[in-house]
């Protein structure tokens, strides 16, 4: 499944692989690409990418985001069982990044 959605200023592209996300991920999504919007002010877009592998007993999702700033691209990547928890995790690795620019 392929999600496409423009906040200001802020291009979000979410692929999941062979899987079909719900309106209450997607929200999670947006709040927390918003959150580190008002962070950091020059995030021009954000890849995120969520993937469940049904065939592993534990930590079976996994979310990665790869955020398109100027110069480096900030890039966090987590796996657990709970794709809301993982974007929390994933969303304060990438802040702790984005200190660093």
């Amino acid at each position: 499944m392929q999600y496409t959605k423009n906040i200001p200023g802020i291009k979000i592209n979410v692929q999941a692989v062979d899987i079909t996300i719900g309106e209450d991920v997607k929200d999670t999504i947006r709040k927390c690409i918003t959150r580190l919007s008002r962070f950091y002010d020059r995030i021009e877009w954000a890849d995120i990418y969520l993937e469940d592998k049904k065939e592993k007993k534990t930590l079976q999702k996994q979310v990665s985001i790869r955020l398109g700033v100027p110069g480096n691209d900030p890039f966090a990547s987590e796996c657990g069982d709970n794709f809301h928890a993982l974007l929390t995790d994933v969303e304060d690795k990438l802040r702790r990044q984005l200190e660093k620019l």
